[in-house]
């Protein structure tokens, strides 16, 4: 089974006895480690992907079960090292007891750039049937629901697995550059409609959306989105059992507006992003917990004394997991030296509710 089940992530959180109270953590009935792997940087050589590869196989075995990718990170070949991760792990680590998710809307490309974008859309894309000229926004972007069933369907086969549990529209703020909301609303319904036709077919469990600033932005800004209106289009496409299930969006030290910003509205109040998932029922993935290795020095002592840490990273980091509302810190682990740093949190409890709040109160 490839699907992440309640018992095998449960099995594998029992592996792991040395690992503190809430490092794993339910979302969704799974049992989810408190930091993921991501797999985002990293040059399109066959040295990265050796690393990525052992980095992702070391990360399983210090206890970590929340694998993410997404089709375009360094041109699929990100998608492919889990896939030869996966066949490491055989036998150490069944697919029902690790979380992995995917994403798809900017073009991926085949192991390396290519020179003509639009000629690399026309040949796969347009020529194929599988999406038009129109449905590009920005040159680099798209949602149209065979495009993106294109994208699910290469993503197993990259990964060599016969289903993903999680399942993003990638950005989806990019086609608001170009398109206004009520169109956006329309394509967003009907991309919802088919991730919703994979769920009864077992190629993905959940599904959700993966912003940068749509999440973190005023309602006034032209990138803005509502998380209560994504549910709402997931009940009506999908029904109560809907599979809009979880978000991912940037928290960190530099980037608190998802904890701190009222920006959203959820059951007739004014919320940040964080408290509006936990409200909507929708479960929280964090991404550039470290802002991309900009939060690995430099970090207040104050901060270290509140979090703890031994290093910059592992104080940012325990910052994200502490978060209330976070289910998992995301960070991008392409060595197994920074597996080992940041992992080493994995015996370390999360910061009480009570402390993380201090750091935000007025003196």
């Amino acid at each position: 089974m490839s699907l992440a089940t309640r018992e095998g992530t449960f099995e594998f959180k029992n592996r792991f006895p040395e690992a503190a109270e809430g490092h794993f953590r339910i979302a969704q009935d799974l049992w989810l480690s408190s930091i993921g792997i991501g797999t985002y940087l990293g040059n399109w050589d066959e040295a990265t992907d050796e690393r990525y590869t052992k980095a992702i196989v070391k990360y399983v075995e210090m206890g970590g079960n929340v694998i993410d990718t997404a089709a375009n990170y360094r041109f699929q070949r990100s998608e492919r090292n889990i896939g030869e991760a996966l066949k490491e792990l055989k036998g150490k680590a069944d697919c029902n007891q690790l979380f992995i998710s995917t994403k798809a809307g900017f073009l991926p490309f085949d192991n390396e750039p290519v020179s003509d974008v639009n000629q690399y859309f026309e040949e796969n894309f347009v020529r194929t049937g599988i999406a038009s000229f129109d449905d590009l926004v920005g040159g680099s972007h798209c949602m149209d629901p065979k495009y993106l069933q294109s994208q699910i369907d290469q993503s197993l086969k990259n990964m060599g697995i016969s289903g993903v549990d999680l399942f993003y529209v990638h950005n989806p703020e990019s086609q608001l550059t170009e398109i206004d909301k009520y169109t956006f609303e329309a394509r967003i319904a009907k991309a919802f409609e088919k991730l919703e036709e994979n769920r009864s077919q077992e190629k993905i469990k959940f599904y959700g959306v993966a912003t940068w600033n749509g999440f973190r932005v005023s309602p006034a800004d032209k990138g803005y989105h509502s998380l209560e209106r994504f549910v709402q289009i997931a009940e009506q496409v999908g029904g109560e059992d809907h599979g809009f299930k979880f978000i991912q969006l940037p928290h960190n030290l530099a980037m608190p507006e998802a904890y701190l910003m009222p920006n959203q509205s959820a059951r007739g109040n004014a919320v940040s992003a964080i408290q509006a998932a936990s409200d909507l029922g929708v479960s929280v993935m964090i991404s550039g917990s470290i802002l991309q290795g900009k939060l690995v020095h430099s970090v207040p002592l104050h901060l270290r004394e509140t979090f703890g840490g031994t290093t910059d990273a592992q104080t940012s980091l325990q910052f994200v997991r502490s978060t209330p509302g976070v289910m998992t810190a995301l960070v991008g682990m392409s060595s197994v030296n920074h597996v080992e740093e940041n992992m080493a949190l994995r015996k370390t409890a999360p910061t009480s509710e009570e402390d993380f709040r201090t750091l935000f109160e007025k003196p």
